[in-house]
């Protein structure tokens, strides 16, 4: 059974914005003796139980009861909105930042890659950062030896191994850093975005290496990132953390759908009530708008496999009129996914209404609007109902284990065919 090698019990972190310490020598004097000499309470900052912690605008808390167990050899993906705490519990994980309430209790080495800069000694070349992280990691220097040249291959910066890492670029310190940080044999190993730094195929690499390390060597893994590909396939369960409260703990999957579902923006259903409230001119006047997913469950997100129902009604203020309406597709990036035009119709005077099913699996993740033309004669504009209706595509890759971004404007799935034939190979005489 496996052992528990993170247990954090009701963290809270509270930072007062504006100013160092209390902003008074004497002040900072009289809480070092009250917290550190005589064990009471710090006297300036509220404590939760004394005083609200929405009480005074110079103060916030970061993290507010935070608790979780981490099992050895598990992967905990750490997600959330910027701002959230996810950085500061790494921080406080990692003994970098003391909590104000609350323990963590842990086993074994940590290495942490939390920001550009962190752990390594800016003066000193490629080769002395390594050997001085390995001793802080408790190997000896025939133990770093035998790493070091796997390390260096695994950064691809070996014609600068000699260089002062204050020379580096900012993606050349994340490749060197990460290698020392994964390679030195850890027992937990703290990654947060800093991976972003990074091109594609080095992010992937990474991830690949941290997916080897989990599985293959035993090894406990915390990591927080906005790819939800990535946490998806890499962790075996998620915290989901909002204004430093934890909302959600449990499967990765679970919790990252829960995530994405709070963050889609969109407008599927509009509806007016009378043609004079309504969007229009004299001739056509919108009555109803929305876009209908098909979700298996009622809480579920709208990802690329989910077809998407359009409906719509408008009042036709004409007699007898041939209209045809054009459903237009857009990303918000600005390009034209589509623009899907119906069959012409003969409608008379009063309600009209129209639907039209996109396909799942059809559209890739990215944010999307639709205006609606209405036309007579097919040609000749009757009303232009622009961005009326709006909503957001999440990725899906199952068992791809593939992180970049998918191309393409669409992701269909066509039918494909492949196959292997035996080589018959012909004797020459």
């Amino acid at each position: 059974m496996a052992e528990k090698i993170i247990q954090v019990e009701d963290i809270s972190k509270l930072y007062r914005l504006g100013t160092i310490g209390t902003g008074s020598f004497r002040q900072d004097l009289q809480r070092w003796w009250n917290i550190y000499i005589q064990g009471k309470k710090d006297p300036f900052f509220h404590q939760e139980g004394t005083a609200s912690p929405d009480a005074g605008t110079d103060q916030l808390w970061a993290l507010r009861h935070i608790n979780f167990e981490v099992m050895q050899g598990e992967s905990m993906g750490i997600v959330g909105s910027n701002g959230s705490g996810k950085s500061t519990l790494l921080k406080i994980i990692s003994r970098i930042v003391k909590p104000t309430k609350g323990t963590v209790r842990g086993r074994g080495k940590i290495s942490s890659l939390l920001e550009v800069g962190t752990g390594f000694n800016k003066e000193l070349t490629g080769r002395e950062n390594i050997y001085i992280s390995g001793y802080i990691l408790g190997m000896g220097k025939a133990e770093v030896a035998a790493k070091f040249d796997e390390i260096v291959a695994f950064s691809g910066i070996e014609e600068f191994i000699d260089t002062p890492v204050k020379r580096y670029s900012s993606g050349m310190y994340v490749r060197l850093a990460f290698a020392v940080a994964a390679h030195l044999e850890p027992d937990i190993l703290i990654v947060d975005e800093v991976l972003a730094v990074g091109d594609a195929d080095f992010q992937k690499k990474c991830l690949g290496k941290m997916r080897e390390v989990s599985q293959s060597e035993g090894r406990t893994i915390l990591f927080v990132s906005h790819n939800m590909q990535a946490i998806n396939t890499l962790c075996d369960r998620a915290i989901w953390l909002d204004k430093g409260k934890m909302r959600e703990i449990g499967p990765s999957s679970t919790v990252v759908n829960k995530y994405i579902a709070s963050l889609q923006k969109f407008k599927l259903n509009q509806t007016w009530r009378t043609p004079d409230e309504a969007p229009g001119n004299d001739k056509i006047r919108f009555k109803k708008v929305s876009i209908t997913p098909h979700l298996e469950h009622s809480d579920g997100i709208i990802d690329v496999r989910t077809p998407l129902t359009v409906t719509f009604q408008f009042w036709n203020m004409l007699e007898e009129v041939n209209i045809s309406i054009g459903l237009v597709l857009f990303s918000y990036s600005g390009d034209c996914i589509f623009d899907l035009l119906s069959p012409a119709t003969v409608c008379q005077k009063g309600l009209v209404e129209g639907e039209c099913t996109i396909p799942g699996n059809f559209l890739n993740d990215g944010s999307y609007y639709i205006s609606i033309h209405v036309a007579r004669d097919v040609s000749m504009p009757l009303f232009y109902f622009e961005e009326c209706l709006a909503f957001d595509v999440e990725d899906y890759r199952g068992d791809i284990i593939y992180f970049e971004k998918w191309w393409g404007a669409v992701r269909p799935q066509f039918p494909f065919r492949i196959e292997s034939k035996a080589l018959t190979l012909q004797s020459s005489r």
